[in-house]
C-alpha cells in the first residue's frame, strides 16, 4: 500500500453531479499513508450534502480495498479557488486537462505537447493551451499566426487547426517584442488563459508549461483542477536537478503525475544492409566497440548521444510509469519548425509508434476509449 496506489483508488470516485473525478478536482489537500492508517484532509465545505457524499464514498472505498486499515478524513473549509465548483465557466466542459512541465528548458516539452494531442485529436476532443508567457512556440510549431477573435459573449475564440482548439499568448503578442512582465501580470494574464477563452467541450485540455516552478505554476495549480502532469526530461543528470523540482511541486501540491517521457533519449537508426550482389545478409556490426546483430538484413541501432538515465531514474523515484523514451530525429525537429505534427507527416515511424504508446497510456489512465 503505498500513496500512489491510494491516488489511484481515489480516481474511481466522481465529484457529485460531475464526470470528473475527486482526485482532478483537486479537493484532497494532503494524503498521508503508514502501516495501519489512510489520512486525508479535504478542501471542502463542511456539513453539506457533498461531503458527506464524498466522505462516505471514500471511506467505503479505501475499507473494501484495506479491510484492516483505519480512514481518518478531516474537512477543511477554506477559500481555495481550485475549480471544485465550475466558478471557472469556461472550464466547466473540459473533462482532462493535463500539465506538460518540466523544470528545465529545452527538452522538448512543446514538441512533446503538440504531437501527443494531435495524435489524440484524431479520436478526441483536444486543445492546446501554450502557458509559456516569455517564450510561446505554439504558433510555429503548428503554423499558426493568425489572431483570435472576441465573440459574443465577450470571450477570446480559439484558433482551431488539425482539428484542435489553440490558444497562446504568442496569438496575441507582437512576435518581435519582447515580453517584459513582472509576477502579478503573469499571473493575471495566466487567469484569463483560463477563464476568458471559449474552450467549449473537450475531452483533453493539454497545458504547455514553462520552465521552473513560478508565477505560471502557483497560479494553474491555485486556480485549476489538474487530471495530472507529465514530466519531460533528457537522459543527462544536470538536466534532471530541475526536473525533479517540478515533479516535487506537483507531488507536494497531490497533482497525479502520469508518468515521464525521456526526449533525445539516443539516435535511432533502422536500416537493411546488403552484400554486393543485393542479397539481404545475416551478421554484425560493430560501432564504439559495441555490437549490433544483422538478422535478415535488418539493422536496428540506438546510439546514445547524451549520457545518463534521467527517464527511468525519475520515474523510479517518483514511482511512476516512464511513459517513453523518445529519440533525437531530424525529421521532429523540422516537422516542428515547419508547423506540421509530426505524428501526421511520419504515420508509420518508430517515433509515431512511441507518441501511439503514451497516448493509450495515459488514457488508461484517464479512463478515456481511443479506439
Amino acid at each position: 500500500m503505498d500513496k500512489n496506489q491510494i491516488i489511484s483508488l481515489l480516481k474511481q470516485i466522481n465529484y457529485p453531479g460531475y464526470n470528473r473525478d475527486i482526485i482532478s478536482f483537486g479537493i484532497i489537500s494532503d494524503l498521508q499513508v503508514s502501516d495501519n492508517s489512510i489520512n486525508l484532509k479535504l478542501n471542502i465545505k463542511a456539513d453539506t450534502d457533498i461531503a458527506n457524499n464524498i466522505t462516505e464514498s471514500i471511506n467505503s472505498l479505501l475499507k473494501k480495498e484495506y479491510s484492516n486499515i483505519k480512514v481518518n478524513i478531516e474537512i477543511i473549509s477554506t477559500d481555495n479557488k481550485t475549480n471544485v465548483t465550475g466558478e471557472i465557466k469556461a472550464l466547466s466542459k473540459v473533462k482532462n486537462i493535463i500539465a506538460i512541465a518540466s523544470g528545465k528548458g529545452g527538452v522538448g516539452k512543446s514538441t512533446t505537447t503538440v504531437n501527443l494531442a494531435s495524435n489524440l485529436s484524431k479520436n478526441l476532443k483536444v486543445g492546446i493551451l501554450d502557458l509559456d508567457i516569455y517564450g510561446p512556440s505554439l504558433q510555429m510549431a503548428l503554423g499558426c499566426y493568425e489572431k483570435p477573435v472576441m465573440n459574443t459573449n465577450n470571450m477570446l475564440q480559439p484558433i482551431e487547426k488539425y482539428g484542435m482548439k489553440l490558444m497562446s499568448f504568442g496569438f496575441l503578442n507582437d512576435e518581435s517584442a519582447p515580453t517584459i512582465w513582472r509576477g502579478p501580470m503573469v499571473s493575471r494574464m495566466t487567469e484569463q488563459f483560463f477563464s476568458q477563452v471559449d474552450w467549449g467541450e473537450l475531452d483533453i485540455l493539454f497545458l504547455d508549461l514553462p520552465p521552473g516552478t513560478g508565477d505560471i505554476q502557483l497560479t494553474l495549480v491555485q486556480k485549476v483542477a489538474l487530471s495530472g502532469a507529465i514530466i519531460i526530461t533528457t537522459p543527462q543528470d544536470l538536466a534532471l536537478l530541475d526536473v525533479q523540482k517540478a515533479s516535487d511541486m506537483f507531488n507536494k501540491l497531490n497533482t497525479p503525475i502520469l508518468g515521464v517521457i525521456e526526449n533525445m533519449s539516443n539516435f535511432h537508426l533502422q536500416g537493411k544492409v546488403y552484400d554486393s550482389n543485393q542479397n539481404l545478409i545475416n551478421g554484425h556490426i560493430n560501432l564504439n566497440g559495441k555490437d549490433y546483430n544483422i538478422s535478415d538484413g535488418n539493422l536496428s541501432i540506438d546510439l546514445e548521444i547524451f549520457k545518463g538515465k534521467g527517464g527511468i531514474n525519475e520515474s523510479d523515484r517518483l514511482n511512476v510509469p516512464l511513459l517513453s523514451k523518445i529519440p533525437l530525429s531530424p525529421d521532429l525537429a523540422s516537422c516542428t519548425d515547419e508547423g506540421t505534427p509530426y505524428v501526421y507527416k511520419h504515420n508509420n515511424s518508430y517515433i509515431k509508434s512511441c507518441y501511439d504508446n503514451v497516448c493509450k497510456k495515459i488514457s488508461k489512465q484517464l479512463g478515456i476509449s481511443i479506439d
